[in-house]
């Protein structure tokens, strides 16, 4: 049974889509509008996207990326639901397997803080909601689940650290912790479920500020 650590965070954000970014408004503060982490961090990913669609075609790149959504968000649920100590619902087989192959890495998780829960920074401007925060092997962390076809070189995914910074930050201002790590547990489809971990926040947080700033000077 994995433990759970009640901490007074926001129940609920009000989310809506401009021109297809995605922003929140925080209940009682309706007059500031906080753009998603993962629009920002999307923005500055989207040159290495649109130049694999093209690599790959139109067609397949629909394909693969419906594939992951699909694969991600099962994933997503079947986490959810273990980390809360409740039944496992019926999803499709791919899942079931990424899963299968996941849950022992998921048992070093304990003390739970935060399972997809909103959060927000008024002082960056920025809210979405966080995968889990908890202890990782004993230590506190911004937990991120991805998935993926294979493991991924870290040089890949500095955006995955730089959205769980984020989240650290946005959990530090709404309760004054600290978490220690930021970590990355990825389920890949040829077996593997590598965890990528990263201690030196302050390299990812520069990177924030400047993927922030990067994306205001483009749409504001």
């Amino acid at each position: 049974m994995f433990k759970h650590v009640h901490l007074n965070l926001p129940d609920k954000l009000t989310r809506e889509t401009i021109d297809g970014k995605r922003y929140y408004k925080v209940p009682g503060h309706e007059d500031k509008k906080l753009v998603s982490v993962t629009t920002v961090t999307s923005f500055q990913s989207a040159k290495s996207i649109a130049a694999w669609r093209k690599r790959v075609g139109e067609e397949a790149a629909n394909r693969k990326t419906r594939r992951a959504c699909s694969r991600g968000t099962d994933m997503h649920t079947l986490t959810e639901h273990y980390l809360k100590n409740e039944d496992l619902p019926k999803v499709k087989p791919l899942p079931e397997f990424l899963f299968k192959f996941a849950k022992p890495t998921l048992d070093n998780i304990d003390n739970i803080h935060a399972l997809e829960t909103p959060l927000y920074s008024f002082k960056l401007g920025i809210a979405g909601t966080v995968d889990c925060i908890a202890e990782y092997n004993g230590e506190l962390a911004v937990i991120d689940f991805k998935t993926s076809e294979k493991p991924k070189p870290e040089e890949w995914i500095e955006s995955y650290f730089v959205q769980a910074v984020a989240y650290a930050c946005m959990l530090y201002e709404l309760t004054g912790i600290i978490v220690k790590k930021l970590v990355i547990i990825m389920s890949c489809e040829n077996g593997e479920c590598v965890v990528y971990e990263k201690y030196h926040k302050k390299e990812y947080i520069r990177k924030l500020t400047q993927y922030i700033r990067e994306w205001k000077f483009a749409h504001e």
